[in-house]
């Protein structure tokens, strides 16, 4: 089994890209997130995916990178750890997504997302990449 990022995303935005489960396994693959995570998973593959959260901070894009450490908005202050826009994430290129997904494993590790914690952590996920021929 090859190794890939790994998240359960939450409702999405109408118009936004939309991955397949392969889609976007290949494309993470392809992008060398191959050996950040041991397993892939995510739900609704939205690339244009906003969270507002309790704290009053917001998350964005296909990883929901949150606002309060990760990306700059005009929303809270930020320390921008990735140096980009939070609009940034909430395109079809998911390639800004991707290095600052990277950053994040490389400063904190994959239980940074809550996403992984609830549903991903300890459990078989093998599922969410076959048949995607990778």
């Amino acid at each position: 089994l090859k190794a890939l990022m790994s998240f359960i995303l939450l409702v999405g935005v109408a118009n936004a890209k939309h991955f397949t489960r392969c889609e976007l396994a290949r494309t993470l693959q392809a992008a060398g997130m191959d050996g950040y995570f041991k397993r892939n998973t995510a739900s609704s593959y939205n690339s244009q995916t906003t969270t507002r959260n309790s704290d009053g901070s917001t998350s964005y894009g296909i990883f929901q990178i949150n606002n309060r450490r990760w990306c700059s908005s005009d929303q809270v202050p930020s320390y921008n750890s990735c140096r980009i826009s939070c609009s940034q994430l909430l395109t079809d290129d998911i390639t800004a997504d991707i290095e600052c997904a990277k950053t994040i494993a490389n400063q904190q590790s994959i239980l940074f997302w809550p996403g992984w914690q609830a549903n991903c952590q300890a459990r078989e996920l093998g599922q969410y990449i076959a048949g995607c021929e990778l």
